[in-house]
């Protein structure tokens, strides 16, 4: 799953490999490392041993997994991975990939750890320096039913838990490192500092990766692969095809030209800030589509999710099409594709990733358009592209917005869509979202939105009865978004937004508010 030279960064930076064995949360191991100043790339371990002849790494991260690594056809570590020379990171059952294959011991355990728990550091080491002194006890997040028995030649432990002996291994002289834990995650709160004592002072990676010289870097790689040509984006009205957009327009002005297909189906007054923005402030030559009636037409009685989710996606790609060819058609397509999207486009191993992925996206472009892409954002991270926003002038508000998905309120809007439930969904929305501003709670929140179920309850309203619809709220903490937890909000403001609701949309006369934390996976309401 490597991408061409002319797309990644590893030819240009210092580069950490991560080897991934399925875990849940691998993206967050790369994520922290760009966090840390260096650039990162994610392979499954079937093809590691090509990325290590083409990236070069200057370090190597094993990732969590599933599997059993002491039981016969479970992934293996790589043994040109152990044999490059370069210091290796194993996570969880990346450690234990790595000790099997130097021969040691890997059991399972009669003492399973998930979720939280702690270790004791029971020797100073590079990897906790300034972080855990000698003697100390905290907090890490555990998911194994596996453990480490017994230590290859060389290796020392450097810390224990109840249910890991080995629950962080050291050969200070190989720079070969493993951890059952996972530091990656929030609720390992120093994590994130032994992977970066990691890259910095056992790899010692200085660490030059920043966005503002990616912007640069990027510019650079865009003018020289489309050249003379045309480039069309679409534009979704989210924040990664807008910096996309604001990022090939600054390599190649005129040359591009975006089109907004405008589904019906986005916030109140969305569609015209997308359009204000780039023909107002940017002057991008910009197509907006209005396609709201042959959305809303064809979704017409529509009710089940997945359904909903292909009707728009096939009417996106076939009013993209007839505005694109309308242009006379154009040699690059552009799109805001993330580096997430590429490592959950491989199933590392045989998981159900291409079905989540289906409730994320609303579908591609065909191949009859005979369109190069240009994908300048396909390397980065979500939280990149807005620090990448930023450095291109992007308004902060625009940048910093919750994430939206591509089928818009049609999936905040269960059952059959209709104009009058659009728009009675639209208004509390804006209310909820104009109260959570005024409260100066935005930036905290990772997502927040306003849902209108498919239920209607009688209720009383002055002297007269109401049979009107229930709105629920739904508002989630995230740090990456494949973990979330629903925010606390204290009782003044859920009474203040319900009462400006009922009070402010007709229609509504009852507001809950959704409190359901979700695991790993999608936090989406259908």
């Amino acid at each position: 799953m490597t991408v061409p030279a002319a797309q990644s960064a590893a030819n240009t930076h210092d580069t950490v490999l991560i080897v991934d064995f399925g875990s849940q949360v691998t993206q967050l191991i790369a994520r922290r490392v760009r966090e840390a100043g260096v650039y990162s790339e994610v392979v499954p371990f079937q093809k590691a041993d090509a990325a290590l002849r083409d990236l070069n790494p200057r370090a190597i991260i094993l990732s969590g997994g599933p599997a059993s690594a002491h039981e016969a056809g479970s992934p293996e570590t790589s043994p040109a991975i152990v044999e490059a020379g370069v210091p290796v990171l194993g996570i969880c059952y990346g450690q234990q990939a790595m000790v099997h294959r130097l021969d040691g011991q890997v059991e399972a355990s009669d003492h399973r750890e998930f979720g939280r728990a702690f270790v004791e550091v029971v020797e100073d080491s590079p990897l906790f320096d300034s972080v855990w002194p000698k003697g100390s006890r905290h907090q890490v997040w555990m998911s194994h039913g596996d453990r480490v028995t017994g230590l290859p030649p060389g290796f020392r432990a450097i810390a224990t838990s109840d249910g890991a002996p080995y629950a962080a291994i050291a050969h200070e002289g190989r720079r070969f490192y493993g951890v059952q834990f996972h530091p990656e995650v929030v609720h390992t709160p120093d994590g994130g500092k032994l992977i970066a004592n990691f890259v910095h002072r056992i790899a010692g990676l200085a660490g030059d990766w920043t966005m503002a010289q990616f912007k640069a870097e990027a510019i650079a790689r865009i003018r020289a692969e489309v050249g003379e040509g045309r480039v069309i984006c679409g534009l979704s009205g989210g924040v990664d095809s807008a910096v996309a957009a604001v990022l090939i327009h600054e390599a190649i002005g005129e040359q591009l030209t975006c089109i907004f297909v405008d589904h019906g189906l986005m916030r109140q007054n969305e569609a015209s800030e997308v359009v204000a923005l780039f023909r107002g402030h940017y002057n991008i030559p910009l197509v907006h589509a209005d396609a709201a009636d042959t959305f809303l037409g064809a979704l017409d009685g529509v009710s089940e999710p997945e359904a909903k989710r292909k009707t728009i996606g096939r009417l996106f790609v076939e009013t993209f099409e007839a505005e694109a060819q309308k242009l006379g058609g154009a040699d690059f397509l552009a799109q805001g594709t993330l580096y997430p999207d590429v490592i959950e486009s491989v199933s590392f191993t045989g998981g159900p990733s291409v079905t989540i992925k289906s409730h994320h996206n609303v579908g591609g472009l065909p191949e009859r358009m005979n369109m190069r892409l240009v994908e300048p954002l396909r390397m980065l991270f979500k939280d990149e592209v807005r620090v990448l926003g930023r450095e291109l002038g992007l308004p902060d508000a625009f940048v910093a917005r919750h994430p939206f998905p591509g089928p818009g309120l049609a999936i905040r809007c269960p059952g059959a869509v209709t104009r009058d439930k659009l728009e009675i969904l639209r208004k509390a929305d804006a209310i909820y979202l104009d109260e959570i501003r005024k409260a100066g709670l935005y930036d905290a929140i990772w997502q927040a939105f306003a849902v209108l179920l498919p239920v209607q309850t009688v209720g009383v309203m002055g002297d007269s009865r109401t049979y009107d619809f229930v709105c629920a709220l739904r508002a989630v903490t995230s740090v990456d978004g494949m973990t979330a937890d629903f925010f606390p909000y204290d009782m003044d403001f859920l009474s203040r937004t319900a009462t400006r609701i009922i009070n402010e949309v007709k229609g509504i006369n009852r507001v809950v508010y959704d409190v359901t934390s979700k695991p790993p996976g999608t936090i989406e309401w259908e």
